[in-house]
């Protein structure tokens, strides 16, 4: 009979006392004992078993678990008789900063703070034991929520030394998802403020701790080493283009095929395959998401799962917010299709905004993008960067993005498909009526709102390109800024079926008070570029007749817009 699947446990104790479905990763105890490494940070897309692993370490190591000897019996890692003699061995401090996510710097500080605390707490003999002097004990007395700088950024530095002087051994130091806190105080604009805070917390903790036997962090993003790793030197860094570690963090497609048989689900391997594979790890590919394939192997349904766990918000920000390039990319994937650009794996927070690169980094970073492939150094250039291949993860992943666009919308939703219905009906009076209410309603939210300027509208209307694409895909193939006649058009329009729907073409202008007096008068050099460039000659070669094909000027004017 199949283990029984259960959701959302990352203690891997309580999985195995359970019996219940666990995929045997513990051949990572090995592979990250054996590398020799000073402190690791391992980076994976989040529900990728990152805080699970972190459990089994921990479990393994710590000597708080010196009896529990059978959790690993009949795993991979207990066929090698040296690891029975690690096993719970060393003293273990372990936290995670998955849960700070707080909106300003002080609640930030505050709950990173308690944490620290709460480990004082449970080591609290060592409080009383003779390990400590007089001077430890007012110093271990210190640590508080409410404790100064210089206290907490010693905090698990000095935990390390009181730990080693009880036991007798160095520590091993497990951090799981260190980047959590970043994230939140990039959104929430006090990013300058943690980086100082926690530059000081880490450099103390993982580069001058003589007490420090190992150290480990995981999280989503790689941290610019200049933010918070800059004086850690010894630091191996192991993101989703290593080889390293490649298939400790995610189900291969053996294990998960194996696992869809067990549970009587061998027919489903195309649909899961579509849905669910796509993450490649170095050069190891077909790797699959945890979250969703236990999900699915208890639910035996085929729907987004891993994609519906989080907000998103930050990508959903840099995307909404982005310029014309990145939006005209984000088309490019939303087809299908795939997109080349430089990345940089050592994400630099506040160069976010408006760096291109940076943003298809993260996306990278966080699973939604995969690498088909790349540049090595050596082929290219010395002055030119190495090119990757992106595109979309698995058909999960773009779902997930069609949703997130249609969010953007929902402020104005009825005004927003009211428009929809009139563009289809070639309702021009409607058309503007519902557009200009559409455009009050979201204009400044495609906006950073730092920088006003003649960009705003165009990160609007092809944030608007993005959301026809999502609505009216079934019906039409919507391309924008491509070459057609004598130039670039701004959106087209071609119908799949052009027996049923007419083609349309959308050109945008802004209103130049220089060049034209009114908005009708813009809209008329929009329309005049349609007819100068020959932008229907592509749809004309196609076969689609000129009568078929509708031309609209949009002239924007601030929030103002036209239709003509």
């Amino acid at each position: 009979m199949a283990e029984k699947v259960a959701i959302g446990i990352q203690s891997f104790g309580k999985l195995i006392d359970n019996h219940y479905f666990y995929v045997d990763k513990t051949y990572f105890i090995k592979e990250w004992w054996e590398s020799g490494d000073d402190v690791t940070l391992i980076t994976r897309p989040r529900r990728f078993g990152k805080t699970l692993n972190m459990s089994m370490l921990e479990q393994f190591f710590s000597v708080d678990y010196a009896e529990r000897r059978d959790l690993f019996d009949g795993l991979s890692i207990w066929e090698d008789e040296k690891y029975h003699n690690l096993q719970g061995t060393y003293p273990v401090i372990s936290l995670s900063f998955a849960n700070v996510k707080e909106q300003n710097y002080a609640n930030t500080r505050d709950k990173i703070c308690q944490l620290l605390t709460n480990l004082y707490v449970k080591y609290s003999f060592l409080r009383d034991s003779d390990v400590l002097t007089d001077k430890d004990k007012k110093y271990f007395d210190r640590i508080s929520v409410d404790m100064r700088d210089s206290d907490a950024s010693l905090a698990l530095y000095q935990l390390s030394d009181y730990l080693h002087r009880f036991y007798g051994k160095k520590v091993i130091i497990l951090l799981d998802e260190y980047d959590t806190p970043m994230q939140e105080a990039y959104v929430d604009g006090f990013w300058n403020e943690l980086v100082a805070f926690t530059r000081s917390l880490f450099n103390a903790t993982f580069k001058t701790n003589p007490w420090l036997e190992r150290g480990l962090m995981t999280g989503i993003t790689r941290v610019s080493k200049e933010s918070i790793f800059s004086d850690l030197n010894n630091l191996k860094v192991v993101t989703t283009t290593s080889d390293e570690y490649a298939t400790s963090f995610g189900f291969t497609e053996e294990e998960v095929f194996t696992a869809m048989k067990k549970y009587g689900l061998g027919e489903e391997t195309n649909k899961v395959k579509q849905w669910y594979d796509g993450f490649i790890f170095g050069k190891h590919k077909d790797i699959y998401n945890p979250w969703s394939i236990l999900n699915f192997l208890d639910s035996g349904n085929i729907t987004t799962y891993w994609a519906n766990t989080s907000s998103n918000s930050l990508v959903g920000k840099l995307i909404r917010e982005g310029d014309r390039k990145i939006k005209e990319k984000f088309e490019i994937l939303l087809r299908g299709e795939s997109i080349y650009s430089p990345i940089d794996e050592q994400i630099v927070y506040n160069q976010l905004n408006g760096n291109e690169r940076a943003v298809w980094s993260l996306l990278l970073a966080c699973g939604y993008l995969k690498v088909l492939s790349y540049e090595k150094y050596c082929d290219i250039p010395e002055t030119a960067q190495p090119q990757y291949e992106l595109a979309i993860t698995n058909l999960e992943v773009k779902l997930m993005f069609r949703n997130m666009i249609s969010t953007w919308f929902s402020g104005a939703e009825a005004d927003y498909n009211d428009f929809i219905k009139a563009l289809l009906l070639d309702d021009k009076k409607a058309m503007n009526i519902y557009m200009n209410r559409v455009a009050l309603s979201t204009f400044s939210y495609f906006d950073t709102g730092k920088n006003p300027s003649m960009e705003e509208p165009e990160r609007f209307y092809h944030g608007f390109v993005l959301g026809l694409m999502v609505d009216l895909q079934n019906r039409y193939v919507i391309t924008s800024n491509r070459e057609s006649g004598f130039g670039r058009y701004d959106v087209m329009l071609e119908p799949k079926n052009p027996a049923e729907d007419d083609a349309i073409i959308l050109e945008f202008k802004v209103h130049d008070a220089d060049d034209e007096d009114t908005l009708k008068e813009t809209v008329q050099e929009a329309l005049k570029q349609i007819e100068q460039k020959q932008y229907a000659s592509n749809l004309i070669a196609r076969g689609i007749p000129k009568e078929r094909i509708r031309k609209y000027g949009f002239a924007f004017e601030g929030k103002k817009v036209l239709i003509g």
